[in-house]
């Protein structure tokens, strides 16, 4: 079982992400830290050394190992569905859930971040608003599932994605109250 989180970036998957894997007992892989662990520096710091191309061609090799490996919950980063490539092995390779959210909702969350390379720009929320607009078809395109992030908590988010593939019958014995959940 493969679980893979799309969704702008600051849309929780990270967060979503390890709460999920805490509660289906398999690991969690964050594909940008993976990247970020291989490269031995940040993102925004390869993305202003060696471009967008090289970072997403990077990207492209770690989610197509991390979909070939172990079950895990794998977050990706924001980008990932710009290839037509990632978006084909993460719909075929796993199940992929959709963390929508608005761009004033990303904004709002994200307005502090310096490290978003994507959103150090004069205007972030036209930025993310130009990003939802060329993305959210990619997203739908990619995801299995589709959750609004809107407000709810995190715990709310991680209870409706297990509602989710309880329901596409992936596991079996989801409890709302967050117990341990017998895999499939």
């Amino acid at each position: 079982m493969l679980i893979s989180l799309v969704g702008l970036p600051g849309s929780g998957k990270t967060t979503v992400g390890r709460q999920l894997s805490r509660r289906l007992s398999v690991p969690f892989f964050d594909s940008d830290h993976v990247i970020e662990q291989r490269l031995g520096c940040s993102i925004r710091e390869y993305f202003d050394r060696e471009g967008e191309v090289s970072f997403r061609d990077l990207e492209a090799a770690v989610i197509e190992e991390l979909t070939l490996g172990e079950p895990c919950v794998l977050s990706t980063g924001g980008g990932a569905v710009l290839r037509a490539a990632n978006r084909t092995c993460l719909r075929e390779r796993s199940h992929v859930v959709y963390l929508r959210s608005s761009p004033e909702e990303v904004f709002r969350r994200l307005r502090h971040d310096r490290n978003r390379p994507l959103l150090q720009v004069a205007d972030p929320l036209q930025r993310l608003r130009d990003l939802f607009v060329q993305r959210d078809p990619l997203y739908r395109e990619t995801a299995h599932y589709v959750i609004e992030t809107g407000r709810p908590s995190v715990s709310s988010l991680v209870n409706m994605i297990m509602m989710q593939l309880e329901l596409a019958g992936i596991v079996k014995d989801v409890l709302a109250s967050g117990q341990d959940t017998k895999r499939t």
